[in-house]
């Protein structure tokens, strides 16, 4: 492997490593005992509810593959996946404010568990369930947890700056440490223990299992609205008018849109940009570079929201900047140098500046996620958090169901297999060059 993934690849860390050491009390906030017993609750709790998520990614396509499913057959589980993250998951996720966020999150793990189960099975139509399954537990992990956690926080009388602090920490945990540590623990478990590529599903249904037990053990139930008078019809409804009538909340739904739909067009992509004559690359190794750049990203983001002065709306501004201008590399480098028709193992310099600009924006990923949170946490009215958090992923899932299905026509089936799919990102490649390198 090139040394130059290397070189990114400990730059990174000693980035990262230097920014959490060399925080200094401007850039901690001081928080109360009783707030720190809460937040490591929710963060354990999180970590582990990642964990079952991130273990399964890098062997979707591997098992399906290994049952003898073609890509054409694998695509459309992929996308039946992201179709009821949008149809179903939404109206599960919406739930939680009527029935409770705490039962909304104990759903998620027993729905996640049932999904795992579902790949023992090589039957096409079991597994189109799992994916169906599967696809509203995303919903509910991206919201439920979210609007249990800024409930239990206000509920309790926190300060509302002290909510920044828990979600550059989840940010930086759930997408970054513990995304690399699953990798490794599931490539040990398919690779050095030969357990098979279920392995990693059944290891997940664990943790969610272990996560579901603790939420049940300490979490508090919570509610949006629990008025019986309101139906789930009506529920929708007053999202609607909700952002409708605030255009606060209306841009602020079309802000995570657009910018998801970025970061999953760069999910999609990456792999041919890097590789343009299907050079070999460590998808693995690049991939948990970009989680060190996240990683990066939050801990910035920490020391950002840490500054009661500085508002989230204005530095926010020039974190899209810096991401769309990375993002125009790719057409950058290939308009000022003539791009090679033939195909060479090493790294050419058009791809090593795009992997540095793939980097940044990663690292504004980092930022994105925890500002995005906390500015959620400040416009979307409690009544209606989960309902309306759900309405704004709608737009993203048709988007990414649109690209999805035309992307082997764009980049050729052959490449199909390597590309990251949301969480299926390839991981235990990461783990296989450490061992090479030995």
């Amino acid at each position: 492997m090139e040394v130059f993934y290397y070189l990114v690849f400990g730059t990174m860390t000693t980035v990262v490593a230097v920014l959490e050491l060399s925080k200094t009390n401007k850039d901690r906030i001081n928080t109360s005992s009783s707030f720190n017993s809460f937040k490591n609750n929710y963060l354990l709790v999180f970590s582990i509810m990642m964990a079952g998520d991130w273990l399964q990614g890098p062997y979707v396509y591997y098992l399906y593959s290994t049952y003898g499913f073609g890509k054409g057959d694998i695509g459309q589980l992929f996308i039946a996946g992201f179709g009821s993250s949008m149809l179903f998951g939404t109206i599960v996720g919406s739930l939680a404010d009527k029935q409770g966020r705490k039962r909304a999150c104990v759903t998620y793990c027993i729905v996640y568990i049932l999904s795992c189960v579902t790949k023992h099975s090589p039957q096409y139509r079991v597994l189109m369930v799992g994916r169906i399954l599967g696809g509203i537990a995303t919903s509910l992990l991206f919201s439920a947890f979210e609007s249990w956690l800024i409930a239990e926080h206000n509920k309790r009388n926190f300060e509302q700056q002290w909510l920044s602090l828990t979600f550059s920490k989840a940010v930086f945990l759930g997408n970054g440490l513990v995304a690399i540590l699953s990798g490794l623990f599931g490539n040990l478990l398919v690779d050095t223990f030969s357990f098979g590529p279920v392995a990693p599903f059944d290891a997940a249904a664990c943790f969610l299992a272990i996560g579901m037990a603790i939420i049940l053990a300490t979490w508090s139930e919570n509610f949006g609205d629990p008025s019986d008078s309101k139906d789930l019809l009506t529920q929708f409804k007053v999202a609607a008018i909700a952002i409708a009538s605030d255009e606060k909340i209306a841009l602020l739904g079309a802000i995570q849109s657009l910018f998801e739909a970025s970061m999953y067009t760069f999910v999609f992509l990456w792999t041919p940009a890097l590789s343009p004559n299907d050079e070999e690359i460590p998808h693995g190794f690049v991939f948990a570079t970009f989680m060190l750049a996240s990683m990066l990203g939050s801990s910035l983001a920490a020391r950002l929201m840490s500054r009661s002065s500085l508002r989230v709306e204005n530095y926010m501004q020039i974190v899209f900047l810096v991401s769309a201008a990375s993002l125009l590399l790719p057409i950058t480098t290939s308009v000022l140098v003539t791009p090679s028709k033939v195909k060479d193992e090493r790294l050419s310099l058009t791809s090593s500046i795009q992997l540095l600009g793939f980097c940044v924006f990663e690292a504004c990923v980092g930022i994105f996620w925890p500002s995005i949170m906390k500015m959620r946490s400040q416009y979307i009215p409690e009544e209606a958090r989960s309902t309306i958090m759900n309405f704004f992923r709608v737009p993203l899932n048709i988007f990414v169901c649109i690209v999805l299905y035309n992307v082997i026509n764009l980049i050729g089936g052959d490449d199909f297999q390597n590309i990251g799919l949301s969480h299926e990102l390839l991981l235990h490649d990461f783990h296989q060059n450490l061992k090479e390198k030995k």
